[in-house]
């Protein structure tokens, strides 16, 4: 190459690389425990590959797989137990030392909602629970931090409590600076160990997603920098989508950040939150030297200790904030009868900045209003102030402005800056714009910077980006053009001054204005109004007009029977749903689809023979099948008249088909249709189609038959003790209700009481709830309950001795249940209707309409 050849550009660095770094779907988690995600139909959809090590079962084993095949009966109820919780609690649903295999094994479990999956993740675990040990030490430690009379103090004091309950080396107290820097305002760390107390690092350090992410998932743990990450898979989803870690507790680490790490000597971490109103105030940042972990339930005892903390700190602000309200309150009593007397805001100008002075500190105050200007102290000219307020109108009205860097802003502010380098400003009118602006010198202060705040770009192991800092020497940097920062309590003043100085200046100078305003303002309100009630005489209009519709053209028709088709498919998917997308049984289906469209006529409707289930696959076709056969039958066959009936009857043949006899009687005569629709396609061809089965059908005078033989493939018996699990229902009204006492009887107090206040809404007139079986007995001595919700399994203990007496005395009982209507535990009560956990109340209502709890002898 030439020396006069130009060289090749030099690769330019990407500053923003930390700040879009995807770490919420890294696709990986750490070794300490493993992850299953779950699709709404709770097959497993995503596996960690260290499942095999700490399940026993490999992810490509699973993956596809019903996740109640994964895990005992036991198991599998108290989960979905949790989860029902889960609805009741931000976060994650927590359980600690849980035999999940019913042998000495135990696990801590995370259950939490990801974005389109329900997330499992299990960890490990030996020794038993010690949460009430140490529920007593968090409440020990958060005592001593209450008595620390200053911010400082209390943070420090949290350092040493949560070092002596987590066992990190290193223990800071990290607060966020409005710039999203970051200072050390408390440490608590091992003797010899170098203190980072006071040292402020750069915002880059702690990127923008990590920021959001620290809002939502409150803790952070990594016990060994070096240790090994799995994959999850499958990476993406069949939509091309990878799984949402943001939320998941061993979510794998960005590298950028293991490097990080690495670079400040620092082999094991955790971050927890400190939040203040929703917002991210700081962080505990826990260091150690050497590998360590710490098991979930000690995690969660140090997430109870930051969440107190944050109370702690939200009371001392608080009364922060009650003084600084005290003391703007005082100023507007004073201001308010100074310039009560008529005089203009200018002739009281000099009294009325000695008295915002014991408020806001600073260096001079100007006023500018209706073209005159006056200042006091150290502030720019009546020109510079001009070219200042022309700047100012391009600010937000009606909203104080703060800047410690007028030049930063505003570059001809640099002409002035060794009189006023910082400004607080107060408009105090609309139109024209009118201020009270307070300066602040310039003040050359010395930040301590955890290694240069501009740190040089280089070609890392992670690409063109920042590369981490490799030293960590504090770094001093001197700030010219500044003056101190405006604290978020003198902005509270001088917002509470600005309402009272907008108040003077319209009483005294804008008299005419305010009128025009007040007037401007109700037409602004009434014309709103007036839009408001056109939008809603516009859309009841266009209801009235969809509502009253001619029916009988063909795209209503259309529209009708589709909408209609959609539901018959929605009820047999909510069907499938209840059974976990497994076999199902036929004569239910019958009977909601029966239900949704013949209302009165139900009672015509009689069905007999054997019962049986259906695969998924035979199911939904059966489903579009009776829904034309009722809808027919309701719209030219027996059931459009008030005396035809139908029968149906189901045959399990020998050779293990199944066949369903439709048969109509009684009602109008019966013509062959002259054309053959959808509706008729469907009954004619679906079986024989989808399932390869045969169909038979007679369009006879006295009423149509049909034959409708399933493959044995598709059919097997039902068995004869299956309990009735109860479905919603599908559509319309239920006017189902109780009266009388109730009772509950279930060990999860969250549960127990939503369930109260179900059967309330129900027409209970009192229900008493208990989590033991000697309890429920007491209760059922005193003779006056009507019916009664058994949870199964009590934890320790069955509620069988409690079905039974109800069962002997005649008192109805529903079982509430995480067991599946045919698992062993449940088949103990055959016949007793069982409700899935979780329920709602329209399960509820559905059951007592499928099953009214009437007692013998009473109606």
């Amino acid at each position: 190459m030439s020396d006069t050849e130009p060289s090749p550009p030099a690769p330019q660095v990407d500053l923003s690389n930390c700040d879009r770094e995807p770490i919420h779907i890294l696709g990986r988690v750490q070794y300490y425990g493993c992850l299953i995600a779950l699709s709404s139909d709770w097959i497993i959809a995503h596996a960690s590959e260290n499942c095999d090590a700490i399940l026993g079962q490999s992810a490509e084993s699973i993956l596809g797989t019903r996740f109640i095949d994964l895990f005992s009966q036991e198991a599998v109820h108290f989960l979905r137990t949790r989860i029902q919780v889960l609805s009741y609690q931000p976060g994650a649903a927590r359980a600690f030392a849980y035999p999940l295999f019913g042998d000495e094994r135990l696990f801590d479990i995370s259950i939490h909602n990801g974005q389109r999956h329900l997330i499992f993740e299990f960890e490990p675990r030996t020794g038993p629970s010690r949460q009430l040990e140490e529920a007593g030490d968090v409440q020990a430690l958060i005592g001593r931090v209450q008595h620390q009379g200053t911010l400082e103090k209390m943070a420090q004091e949290a350092a040493r409590g949560l070092r002596l309950l987590s066992g990190f080396d290193r223990v800071m107290v990290y607060r966020f600076e409005e710039d999203d820097s970051g200072t050390v305002i408390a440490e608590a760390l091992e003797r010899g160990q170098k203190p980072y107390l006071g040292l402020r690092f750069p915002a880059s350090d702690i990127p923008a997603q990590a920021r959001r992410l620290y809002t939502r998932s409150p803790l952070r743990i990594i016990p060994d920098v070096d240790g090994p990450t799995y994959r999850i898979v499958p990476e993406v989803d069949p939509n091309g989508e990878p799984l949402d870690l943001s939320l998941a507790v061993t979510r794998a680490v960005s590298s950028i950040h293991l490097e990080y790490l690495r670079n400040m000597g620092v082999a094991a971490s955790m971050s927890v939150s400190i939040l203040r109103r929703g917002k991210l105030w700081g962080l505990f940042a826990c260091h150690h030297r050497t590998p360590l972990y710490i098991d979930y339930e000690k995690r969660s005892s140090v997430e109870l200790f930051a969440q107190l903390f944050n109370y702690e700190l939200a009371q001392v602000e608080m009364d922060s904030e009650l003084r600084d309200v005290d003391r703007a309150r005082s100023l507007h009593d004073r201001m308010m009868a100074q310039l009560s007397s008529g005089h203009r805001i200018h002739e009281a100008f000099e009294h009325l900045v000695e008295d915002i002075r014991e408020v806001i500190p600073f260096d001079g105050a100007a006023i500018y209003s209706d073209g005159a200007y006056t200042a006091i102290g150290s502030t720019p000219t009546r020109e510079e102030f001009l070219g200042l307020a022309r700047f100012l109108n391009t600010a937000p009205a009606s909203q104080i402005y703060a800047t410690d860097n007028i030049g930063h802003r505003y570059p001809k502010g640099q002409d002035f800056v060794e009189r006023a380098a910082g400004l607080l400003s107060l408009p105090i009118s609309r139109t024209p714009r009118d201020y009270l602006v307070l300066f602040r010198r310039e003040l050359a202060q010395s930040v301590t910077w955890a290694g240069s705040p501009e740190k040089p770009a280089e070609i890392g192991p992670n690409g063109i980006r920042l590369t981490p800092r490799k030293s960590f020497e504090a770094w001093q940097e001197i700030v010219r053009s500044q003056s101190a920062p405006w604290k978020a309590g003198e902005r509270r003043a001088a917002e509470a001054l600005r309402v009272t100085l907008l108040e003077v200046v319209l009483k005294l100078t804008e008299e005419s204005n305010i009128v025009r305003k007040r007037a401007q303002d109700q037409q602004e309100l009434l014309i709103a109004e007036l839009n408001h009630r056109v939008r809603n005489i516009l859309g009841l209009i266009r209801g009235l007009v969809s509502q009253g519709s001619d029916e009988g053209t063909s795209v209503h028709a259309y529209r009708s029977v589709l909408d209609a088709r959609i539901h018959s498919l929605a009820r047999a998917h909510d069907q499938l749903t209840q059974t976990e997308w497994d076999w199902a049984p036929l004569l239910p289906l019958i009977d909601t689809e029966a239900k949704a469209f013949l209302s009165q006529k139900y009672s015509r409707l009689t069905i007999s023979g054997d019962r049986i289930d259906l695969t998924p696959t035979a199911f939904t076709t059966v489903a579009l099948l009776v829904h034309e056969l009722v809808t027919n039958s309701a719209k030219h066959g027996s059931f459009s008249d008030s005396s035809g009936s139908v029968t149906v009857d189901v045959e399990l043949q020998e050779n293990g088909n199944a066949v369903i006899r439709w048969r109509e009687h009684n009602g109008p005569p019966v013509k062959p249709p002259t054309r053959k629709g959808f509706g008729t396609t469907i009954i004619e061809r679906s079986i024989p189609f989808e399932l390869q089965g045969e169909v038979d059908v007679r369009y006879k005078v006295t009423g149509f038959e049909g034959d409708f033989t399933l493959p044995a493939r598709h059919v097997r018996r039902a068995a004869e003790d299956a309990p009735v699990e109860i479905l919603p229902a599908a559509s319309g009204s239920n006017s189902a209700s109780l009266s009388g006492n109730a009772l509950v009887l279930e060990d999860n107090m969250i549960i127990a009481l939503d369930a109260v206040d179900m059967l309330t809404a129900l027409g209970a007139q009192h229900v008493s709830t208990a989590s033991r079986v000697a309890d429920a007995m007491r209760i059922l001595d005193q003779g006056d309950i009507e019916f009664a919700l058994v949870d199964v399994n009590l934890g320790d203990e069955m509620s069988l001795p409690v079905v039974e007496r109800c069962t002997a005395e005649g008192i109805p009982v529903y079982l509430a249940t995480g067991y599946g209507a045919n698992a062993d535990i449940v088949s103990q009560f055959p016949g007793i209707p069982v409700i899935r956990k979780p329920y709602k109340i329209e399960h509820l209502r559905a059951a007592l309409s499928e099953h009214p709890p009437v007692r013998p002898g009473k109606t």
